[in-house]
């Protein structure tokens, strides 16, 4: 078996010395959504942590982290962010602003450190899966490594009603 190809992501945490572990799975079939890859990895998809990155009013961009199976509450992540509203970034704008593409993006290594907020439930669970930084790699380590690492915090970003 070819020996694993570390990813930027990886780089960064062994420099940092932060602990992971890393899988990698089949994109052959295209199926690169959250769901999927967490059903490929055998992984509880309120485990495993997609990254959007959206624009706010102002054009700051922020990072958001949520799992997979969840959807962004665009009023709630925007109070989160200090924004009067935020969109999310479309997806030919992704590799120019962070560096990675649709299915790769990770809150670490990007082009520029920005802003992240990462949804509440992270901190329910010792361990979260989130990208490696390419198809076909995903990394799992401590919620609370992660928010040390990039600086991010918590907040509630998901489900309906209002952004308190």
């Amino acid at each position: 078996m070819a020996k694993t190809q570390k990813t930027n992501v990886m780089r960064l945490l062994d420099q940092a010395k932060i602990s992971y572990t890393h899988r990698e799975y089949d994109i052959s079939d295209g199926l690169i959504d959250g769901i999927s890859v967490a059903n490929k990895l055998g992984q509880d998809p309120a485990r495993c942590f997609k990254t959007l990155v959206a624009r706010g009013h102002s054009g700051g961009f922020y990072v958001f982290l949520l799992p997979v199976a969840a959807e962004l509450n665009l009023k709630k992540a925007a109070k989160a962010a200090g924004e009067k509203s935020v969109e999310l970034l479309h997806v030919k704008e992704l590799l120019p602003v962070t560096g990675y593409v649709r299915g790769g993006c990770s809150p670490i290594g990007m082009k520029k450190p920005f802003p992240t907020l990462v949804d509440e439930s992270c901190l329910e669970g010792e361990e979260m899966m989130i990208s490696g930084g390419k198809k076909g790699v995903q990394i799992t380590l401590s919620p609370k490594d992660l928010l040390n690492f990039v600086g991010a915090s918590t907040a509630s970003l998901t489900g309906k009603g209002d952004a308190r």
